[in-house]
């Protein structure tokens, strides 16, 4: 959709947050095609008129608004003469009712839904039974369950048991590197893209630290992003990862802290480029959220707005950055800012 250009405001982008009734939006595009009419040039009145018109028959095909809302994009390609008028529920909810032709595709808002950023993976791994899953933004995502035949102890004795245990070791040795080319499988290319930012090995006993000295196909790359490999957990599935994140918090918390200081780098940056999208002011800020604008909040914890702004930020698909009084530029940042700014979705230039 980013490659699609006009040369006129002719390509239609709108977001329909969930709960609200279809009818009223279409009523609401009928409207705005009544209006252009007073669109002087033939090629753009025509264009805007064909986008309209497709998004509305479009959606009064549809009786009830999805669970997550509706994206609608409609146009012609001035490059290439082609058209589209495509209807889709996104995989999470819609943060902001949204409505405008532009040269271009609004996408911004659809960015946070299919990029996993910030995502961590976790490993919980016993003798004979393994979970892979990722915590993101959204939550806890269980990506693999794996369970593999491993005998019992033998109970005869003298040299039969012994070979009978190194084979069961073998086996072992096995299961393991079975669950590390699973392992790679899912998390390299998160790491190639950019996205896995640390990995934690947890399971009961020693197992996680045989899993890693025996698993010598583990990647590498991995074993470089390993956070943790001291959590007990007792369970597998959804409620071991469950309780890997919540044992995991201080973990999580100082990898944060990079995060934080990653953000006011990017903050500065655009503050020297002067690009448009650095935005602070607390009206400013709240007003620019409301409209789904704003990617990321910087703001430190003891802000009085802190619990509101947080919640407007989860409906509108912003995301919240502590800066902790630990770094550097706190000081700078409470002083100059009053401990709030942030990172806009597209440029915009404030007065």
């Amino acid at each position: 959709m980013k490659k699609w250009k006009a040369h006129a405001t002719t390509l239609l982008s709108l977001y329909i947050p969930p709960g609200r009734p279809i009818s009223d939006v279409v009523s609401l595009l009928r409207q705005e095609l009544a209006i252009t009419e007073n669109i002087k040039l033939k090629r753009t009145r025509d264009a805007v008129q064909w986008a309209l018109t497709a998004a509305i028959d479009r959606l009064s095909k549809i009786r009830e608004n999805p669970k997550n809302g509706l994206v609608v994009f409609a146009g012609i390609n001035d490059d290439t003469g082609e058209n589209i008028a495509i209807v889709f529920s996104p995989p999470d909810p819609v943060p902001v009712y949204f409505y405008r032709t532009d040269k271009e595709f609004h996408t911004e808002f659809l960015v946070p839904m299919v990029e996993e950023s910030d995502v961590y993976g976790i490993i919980i791994i016993e003798r004979d039974e393994a979970t892979i899953g990722i915590l993101k933004p959204s939550g806890i995502v269980v990506l693999d369950e794996i369970e593999w035949y491993i005998p019992g102890k033998h109970h005869k004795g003298g040299q039969s048991q012994r070979r009978f245990d190194r084979i069961i070791e073998q086996m072992v040795e096995e299961f393991y590197k079975h669950v590390a080319e699973k392992v790679n499988s899912y998390f390299v290319p998160l790491i190639e893209e950019g996205k896995l930012k640390g990995v934690i090995v947890a399971g009961p006993g020693y197992a996680k630290q045989d899993f890693l000295k025996e698993a010598d196909n583990l990647d590498y790359r991995i074993r470089k992003l390993i956070i943790s490999e001291t959590i007990d957990v007792a369970y597998q599935g959804i409620v071991g990862l469950k309780e890997v994140v919540i044992k995991a918090k201080d973990i999580l918390v100082k990898q944060r802290f990079v995060e934080s200081m990653e953000a006011i780098e990017e903050f500065k940056y655009h503050i020297a480029k002067d690009d448009g999208y650095a935005v602070y002011g607390l009206k400013d800020i709240e007003e620019l959220l409301n409209n789904g604008a704003i990617e990321k909040i910087l703001i430190c914890e003891d802000h009085p707005d802190f619990d509101r702004l947080e919640k407007i930020a989860m409906e509108r698909g912003a995301k919240m950055i502590i800066i902790p009084e630990s770094l550097d530029e706190y000081q700078w940042f409470k002083d100059t800012f009053g401990c709030i700014a942030a990172i806009s979705r597209y440029a915009i230039h404030q007065s």
